[in-house]
């Protein structure tokens, strides 16, 4: 830990995001440990005692993001594609562990995780990362992907079958809340990219789909699922799933009922997994026609007409892309921002919010993340410009100053100073 960690720091003449809303405002933020110490509004002027004053120029002070749809465990990421998602497990955890710290590189301080290709990778990675040993975001931990045949990512002649009816279905979640995972994934439907129409295709029985609900909240922990046929998606909003990935093929009463429950659960698109998949996957031999054929063109053009329906209705939607994959590398997470402005209708404003307030609901700590406000965990991004006003800006990893995280710098660019202390209008003391 540097000297500047372990005592209070306070970041002055900064444009404050503070991820309700609200514009940004010319503010101060203090830090005292890992929480936020204090919020000063425009003219206030926040206790310098004791506190490395930070100068942020006017830069945008604002809150981690949260990556609703990650996959740390997908081999690609920025700097490093690998065209292979099975790789020997020792290599594979090495390169998951690198995946969590691009992930926090490139602003996202939490995640949620969407699947693993592993079934302990995410629960040792969770641990390493909460116990200060190597850089990453906060994890909510996943099971291995699963369908009724078996996990995605597991050879067959590897991973042990999945059982069919209720009662192997409580026995699966019970297996996996015992193994220590936050969130169990499950494949709800099919997708084009195992069978052709796949997405129409529906996986579980609804009495396998009660099962596994009612057995999740018997054992606490939380449930995701790939849903894209419309009775899919209202398979996992009838019985409790915590977020519904996808929902490509969402009819009138899935909206109605994701509508309903709105307060109870989550919707993250994937978005950027399918633009990269339309237009950016030739390299990787998914010309035009065999994109058509994944069903990708398609998929984007209806979400541009489902998820501004689904905004209007204040369903939660947030941004998470699918990244992994070596035509949408993790470490691009910050384009579903732009997606969401330019294709599915938000404002940067509307996009933003969805990255840190909502995250932070996802991840079970609205308390204490996504927002700048007095109390929460000092987890932070200075920004040099303005993303509310434009959106891309959160894509250039140079522009991200400042990456905080439980109150420690993970990153400080050299030009984020520690102003003077006639600058700061009070010496600085040690504590």
């Amino acid at each position: 830990m540097s000297p500047a960690d372990s005592r209070a720091i306070l970041f002055t003449n900064a444009q404050v995001f503070d991820g309700t809303g609200r514009a940004p405002f010319a503010g101060e933020v203090l830090v005292r440990g890992n929480r936020i110490d204090a919020v000063g509004e425009p003219g206030a002027r926040l206790d310098r005692q004791r506190a490395e004053v930070v100068d942020c120029s006017g830069a945008t002070l604002m809150p981690g993001l949260v990556e609703a749809h990650a996959h740390l465990s997908w081999p690609s990421s920025v700097g490093r594609i690998i065209d292979a998602m099975i790789l020997p497990p020792e290599e594979h955890l090495l390169v998951t562990a690198r995946n969590a710290r691009v992930t926090l590189d490139a602003g996202f301080t939490s995640a949620y995780s969407a699947g693993s290709l592993g079934p302990r990778f995410e629960i040792a990675l969770r641990e390493e990362i909460n116990g200060g040993w190597i850089p990453g975001p906060r994890l909510r931990a996943s099971s291995l992907e699963r369908l009724p045949d078996g996990a995605l990512g597991v050879k067959a002649d590897e991973g042990a079958q999945h059982p069919r009816g209720p009662a192997a279905m409580r026995a699966y979640v019970r297996e996996m809340a015992r193994a220590g995972v936050d969130s169990i994934k499950f494949l709800l439907s099919s997708d084009e990219a195992f069978s052709p129409g796949g997405s129409q295709q529906l996986t579980y029985t609804e009495d396998e789909v009660a099962a596994i609900g009612d057995q999740a909240r018997e054992s606490g922990v939380w449930l995701a699922c790939h849903a894209q046929a419309a009775q899919a998606v209202k398979l996992g909003a009838k019985h409790g799933f915590r977020i519904l990935y996808h929902c490509s093929h969402a009819d009138e009463e899935a909206l109605d009922l994701l509508e309903s429950k709105k307060e109870a659960l989550f919707v993250a698109p994937a978005i950027g997994l399918m633009y990269a998949r339309t237009y950016e996957a030739e390299a990787f031999g998914i010309t035009r026609q065999v994109a058509e054929k994944l069903g990708a063109p398609f998929t984007l053009e209806r979400m541009q007409k489902l998820y501004p329906q689904m905004r209007k209705r204040g369903i939660r939607v947030l941004p998470g892309g699918d990244y992994g994959f070596p035509y949408n590398p993790i470490g691009r997470n910050a384009r579903d921002l732009q997606w969401f402005v330019e294709l599915l209708g938000y404002t940067p404003v509307e996009a933003l919010v969805a990255a840190t307030r909502l995250g932070g609901e996802l991840m079970g700590r609205g308390e204490l993340l996504g927002q700048v406000k007095t109390g929460y965990l000092a987890d932070l991004l200075l920004v040099d410009g303005d993303p509310t006003r434009d959106i891309r800006v959160m894509q250039d990893h140079d522009k991200l100053s400042v990456i905080m995280k439980d109150g420690k710098f993970h990153k400080r660019a050299p030009h984020v100073r520690t102003a003077a202390p006639q600058e700061q209008g009070l010496a600085l003391t040690e504590s």
